[in-house]
C-alpha cells in the first residue's frame, strides 16, 4: 500500500468493506498536497502521471470510491484525528466531564426541588383539607344558631302579640266598665254639681258643699287638736294658710311657745312623736307649727279641691261639665285616701 500512487484524479481507493486505506496513506496524501516529495524520490506531478497510467492498464477495481476533499464533517473528524495524534484532546474531554457533571447537578437540583414541591404541595392539600373541615364546621354552627334565632324572633313575635291582645282586652273591658259607672252615676250628685255650676259659689250651704264639707272635707281635717283644727280649717277656707319645708335646725318663732307649735320631733296637729319636713303659717300671724307627713298630705288634698273650685268659680276652667264633675270626683277620692293615710312617700 505504500508503494502505490495517489490518483491524480483526487480520489483514494476504499476498500469493499467501506474502510478507507490505513492513516499512513491519508498522511502521505495529505502530504502530497503540499508539493513535497513522495516517497521515491517523484515528485507530485510525476507521481500523479505514472499513477494514472497504471491504472489505465489495470482494470478497475470494483468497490467504494471515497472523495479526496472531505466534506465538513471529515474534515471535522480529521482534524480531531489531528488534534488526537497531537496531545491536545484533554482539555476538550476535561470540558465534556464538567458539562457532564454540571448536567449531573442539574438533574440532581431538579429531582431535589421537585420533591420539595411535592412536600409543600401536600402540606398545602392537607391545610385545604383542614380549612375546609373548619368551614363546614363553621357553617353547620351559623345554620344552627340562625335557625334558633328564628324559632326565638317567631317566639317573641307570638309573644308579643299575645300581651298585645291581652291588653287591648283589658282596656277595652276597663272601657266598658267606665261607661258603665258614667251610665249609673247618682243623678242626685251629678244634679247638685250643675246647679252649684249654675252659680258657682263657696258658701256651704249650698246642697253640693255641705254633702263635700259632710263627707270629705270635715273627715280630712279633723285632727287631734280640735282648737288648731278649727284655725287650719277656717285658712283653708279664706285661702290663708302658708306650708313650707323646714330646716333640720329650725326652731319655732312667734307667740306661741314652743310646746303648743310642736317641734321637728313631735306634730303639732295629732301630738305624736313624728318626725316632721314641714311647718304650717295660718295667716299673718306669724307663728309656724309643725306637722307630720299624714298631715300634710290631708290638708293638701283639701287645699287640692277648694282651688279647683275657686278656678270654676273665676271662670278659669273651661270644660264640659262632665269633664269637671269628674275632676272634682278625683279630688274626693284623694281626700278620702288621705284621711285614710294613704300619702305619697316624698312627703
Amino acid at each position: 500500500m505504500s508503494d502505490s500512487p495517489a490518483s491524480g484524479v483526487g480520489s483514494v481507493p476504499v476498500a469493499e468493506d467501506g474502510q478507507a486505506e490505513s492513516r499512513e496513506g491519508a498522511v502521505t496524501v495529505c502530504e502530497g498536497s503540499k508539493g513535497e516529495r513522495l516517497p521515491g524520490g517523484k515528485p507530485r506531478a510525476m507521481a500523479s502521471q505514472v499513477s494514472f497510467e497504471e491504472e489505465s492498464q489495470n482494470p478497475p477495481t470494483v468497490g467504494h470510491w471515497k472523495p479526496l476533499m472531505p466534506s465538513k464533517g471529515d474534515k471535522e473528524e480529521a482534524e480531531s484525528g489531528c488534534q488526537d495524534a497531537g496531545g491536545v484532546h484533554e482539555p476538550q474531554s476535561t470540558e465534556q466531564l464538567n458539562v457532564s457533571r454540571l448536567r449531573s447537578s442539574s438533574v440532581e437540583i431538579r429531582e431535589k426541588g421537585s420533591e420539595f414541591l411535592r412536600d409543600e404541595l401536600h402540606k398545602a392539600q392537607k391545610e385545604l383539607k383542614l380549612k375546609d373541615k373548619e368551614c363546614e364546621r363553621l357553617s353547620k354552627v351559623r345554620e344552627q344558631l340562625e335557625q334558633e334565632l328564628e324559632e326565638l324572633t317567631a317566639s317573641l313575635f307570638e309573644e308579643a302579640h299575645k300581651m298585645v291582645r291581652e291588653a287591648n282586652t283589658k282596656q277595652a273591658a276597663a272601657e266598658k266598665q267606665l261607661r258603665e259607672a258614667r251610665g249609673k252615676v247618682d243623678s242626685i250628685l251629678f244634679a247638685e254639681f250643675q246647679a252649684w255650676k249654675e252659680s258657682p259659689t263657696l258658701d256651704k250651704s249650698c246642697s253640693f258643699l255641705d254633702r263635700i264639707y259632710r263627707e270629705d272635707v270635715g273627715p280630712c281635717l279633723d285632727f287631734t287638736k280640735q282648737e288648731l283644727s278649727e284655725l287650719v280649717r277656717e285658712a283653708v277656707e279664706q285661702n290663708t294658710l302658708t306650708i313650707e319645708p323646714v330646716a333640720s335646725q329650725a326652731v319655732p318663732v312667734g307667740k306661741v311657745a314652743a310646746e303648743e307649735c310642736g317641734g321637728p320631733k313631735k306634730c303639732a296637729l295629732s301630738g305624736l312623736p313624728r318626725t316632721c319636713k314641714h311647718r304650717i303659717m295660718l295667716g299673718d300671724s306669724g307663728n309656724y307649727y309643725y306637722i307630720s307627713p299624714s298631715c300634710r298630705a290631708r290638708i293638701t288634698a283639701v287645699c287640692n279641691f277648694f282651688t279647683y273650685i275657686r278656678y270654676i268659680q273665676q271662670g278659669l276652667v273651661r270644660q264640659d261639665v262632665e269633664l269637671m264633675y269628674w275632676e272634682v270626683m278625683r279630688l274626693r277620692r284623694e281626700m278620702s285616701l288621705a284621711k285614710l293615710g294613704f300619702y305619697p312617700s316624698e312627703m
